[in-house]
Parts: structure tokens; C-alpha cells; sequence
């Protein structure tokens, strides 16, 4: 299944694997929506997905509320603006217009129309990604009447992850895929620090304690296995085709992160602060 949207990090390749660590549950809570490859590759009955980007939240309700309006605006786009200064026309509006419904449909235009398919804001939240060059970009209609069918077990929020988790309902399960470290940040003018790494790191080990599955991806580096020690880590080998040229290859190392209570002749192990860290490598 494709995704509506270009975006790097794009779970759709790994989800063979990420889906071996993903437990059933009522809900499933994803703070950093992405591309909402995850919620589309599963079959969770409810799905609480949330991002800090307002512009890629609207985008998904106004599908959720209105898929044939939102087709028939982004088809337009699509059609009459197919040239450079059709682009920046149309980047020019949307950094100027507030109405929600053609805003949805401008961000699916910028985003398979600019370049490589980056999201980028400046730190005045300027949309500032330049021209992609493509001569016949596809639109994804299949994609986004499938999307639409499935975002109606979804709620959509435009949160931090902090405020999201802070939602978590008995038995829910929690997936991060925030911005990795040591990789581009900028897909909304708040950026992601390392601070917020220690942060999400920190809460996401509170929230298992408190008997939530959670289950993070991340670059495996030597911070993130530090944060991150006290959760199951299995590495994989991702392909990557965001940002990398035309008949070149790409990859990465990535961490998957699987932290859930465990229980053994009456104690929990999680509590007693036993290391239960070990390491698989998969290619994706």
C-alpha cells in the first residue's frame, strides 16, 4: 500500500518487520503521524493519530471529512499547475491562505511537485521547498479514497507528543517515529533537539511502566542506544529513496525499540531495572 504522501522516513518498506513488534490492542497511538504508513499497514479497530504539523493534520481531516471535495480541489492543482511558476504560484498560496479545505489540498500538490518530496518551513513557518522539476507527477487518487475509508476509526489531533501520550486509555499501544537523530528536523519550525530525544526517551520508558506496549524507531546511534538501554533494540537495514538521486542506492541502519511490562514469577522486571536489552539485525 503507498502512501498519500512522499515523505522520508516512509515506514511502507519496513513494515514486515516493524509489524512483528506491534501487539494487538483497541488503539493504536502514533504521536508523529507522518505519512500514516503504520495506520495504514495495520488493522487496529481505533487509531489516535497525532503530529505538531497543523498543515499535514488538516490534510488528513479534511480527506477523513470530505474525500470526494478534497479530490476534486487537488485534481485542479494537479492539472492546471503542472509548470515552474505554477509551483511557486501555488507555494505562494499556500503560505498566504488560511482556508482549511484548498490548504489541505496545496499540501498534497507542494509535496508531489516540489523538490524530492521535502517538507520544509523556515522559522517564520514559511513553506519554502523549491520547484521538483517532474514532468508528469502522479496523483494518488486510489491511495486517497483508500486512506479515507481507513481514517474513519482515526482521530486526527495537532499535538506534541507530550500532550498526546498524556491521552493514553487503558490497554492502548503506543509507536513513535519521530524526527531521528542526527537527521533533518525541520519539517515544522520547532525542530526536534536532542533534548526532545532525552524527553520522548523519558516518557515513553514512563508510559511502559504504566503497562502501555510501546514501540520506537530511531537511527542507531550511540545516544539513541543509550536512551533507549532499557528496551528490547532490533536493528535493521532500510532502504532509503528520499533525497538520493536517480539510479542511486541508498541505506540505513535504523533502531526499532520495543519496550513492554514483563512479568515473571510475580515481579516485574521492567520495575526491578533489569537489562533486557538485546540486539537482532534484519534487512529490510
Amino acid at each position: 500500500m503507498s502512501t498519500i504522501l512522499k515523505w522520508a522516513g516512509n515506514k511502507t518498506v519496513v513494515m514486515p518487520h516493524l509489524k512483528k513488534h506491534l501487539p494487538a490492542g483497541p488503539r493504536l497511538v502514533e504521536p508523529f503521524a507522518g505519512s500514516c504508513a503504520v495506520m495504514m499497514a495495520t488493522d487496529y479497530p481505533h487509531y489516535l493519530v497525532a503530529d505538531i504539523n497543523p498543515d499535514l493534520i488538516n490534510m488528513y481531516q479534511q480527506i477523513k471529512d470530505d474525500v470526494l471535495g478534497f479530490i476534486e480541489r487537488a485534481k485542479h492543482l494537479f492539472n492546471t499547475f503542472n509548470t515552474e511558476d505554477g509551483y511557486y504560484d501555488s507555494r505562494d498560496n499556500f503560505n498566504h491562505d488560511c482556508d482549511p479545505e484548498w490548504r489541505a489540498a496545496l499540501f498534497l500538490y507542494l509535496n508531489r511537485h516540489g523538490y524530492r518530496g521535502i517538507c520544509r518551513y523556515n522559522k517564520r513557518g514559511i513553506f519554502n521547498v523549491p520547484y521538483g522539476n517532474y514532468k508528469n507527477p502522479y496523483f494518488p487518487e486510489t491511495e486517497i479514497r483508500t486512506f479515507a475509508e481507513k481514517a474513519q476509526r482515526a482521530t486526527f489531533i495537532c499535538a506534541g507528543y507530550e500532550e498526546t501520550l498524556a491521552q493514553l486509555l487503558p490497554d492502548d499501544v503506543v509507536y513513535c517515529d519521530p524526527p531521528y537523530d542526527g537527521t533533518f528536523a525541520g519539517y515544522h519550525t520547532a525542530g526536534f533537539s536532542e533534548g526532545d530525544q532525552y524527553r520522548l526517551a523519558s516518557v515513553l520508558e514512563r508510559r511502559s511502566s504504566e503497562g502501555h506496549p510501546v514501540i520506537a524507531s530511531n537511527s542507531d546511534t550511540l545516544l539513541i542506544r543509550s536512551l533507549y538501554r532499557n528496551f528490547t533494540l532490533h536493528k535493521i537495514t532500510a532502504a532509503r529513496s528520499m533525497g538520493v538521486a536517480a539510479g542511486e542506492s541508498k541505506s540505513a541502519v535504523e533502531i526499532i525499540a520495543v519496550s513492554k511490562p514483563v512479568v515473571w514469577m510475580g515481579f516485574d522486571l521492567a520495575a526491578k531495572g533489569c537489562d533486557r536489552t538485546v540486539t537482532h539485525e534484519v534487512r529490510a
